[in-house]
């Protein structure tokens, strides 16, 4: 076991976190297969066997976003996580603890509510799910990213090679 001060990320979180972000822009990019079924269903009509195949890989990109979750943070117990920089100021090293955070509850939070939307028609739950929760996860990808760019290009931090080279 790594201690949780580890001073990289491990290869395989190095995987996990890639192929979730991946899985998860796919999902947020392509979501209108799911938008037109619920469409079609909602005005009373029968949905085309397109309409149908084009919300089920949303769904199944969801459901493998879930089981790469539970794997994150199982590698994340594990393994731990490197420590924030020095340079970085303790306002934005608690900023970065609630938006890490906020994206874990997300990873959990947006295919839960998927899923008891699409497979137990739990209507309740599609309007947070492709609303505020899908907006919720747009903001963090964004100030994730412009928060890596500070780190990279301001406080000149090795942040980017910790996901990415190691």
């Amino acid at each position: 076991m790594r201690s949780a001060v580890a001073l990289t990320y491990s290869v395989p979180q190095r995987l996990v976190h890639w192929l979730m972000a991946a899985l998860i822009l796919f999902n947020l990019l392509f979501a209108e297969g799911m938008e037109k079924l619920w469409r079609v269903v909602r005005d009373g009509g029968t949905p085309s066997v397109d309409q149908v195949s084009a919300a089920n890989v949303h769904a199944y990109v969801g459901i493998a976003v879930l089981a790469l979750a539970v794997l994150r943070v199982l590698l994340r117990l594990a393994q731990g996580a490197p420590a924030a920089p020095a340079e970085e100021p303790p306002l934005f090293r608690t900023a970065a603890k609630v938006a890490h955070a906020s994206f874990y509850l997300l990873f959990f939070a947006l295919p839960l509510s998927g899923i008891a939307a699409y497979y137990f028609e739990i209507g309740g739950a599609a309007l947070p799910h492709g609303g505020p929760l899908k907006l919720a996860m747009w903001v963090l990808i964004v100030v994730h990213v412009a928060a890596l760019l500070v780190h990279q290009f301001h406080w000149r931090t090795a942040v980017a090679q910790r996901m990415t080279k190691g």
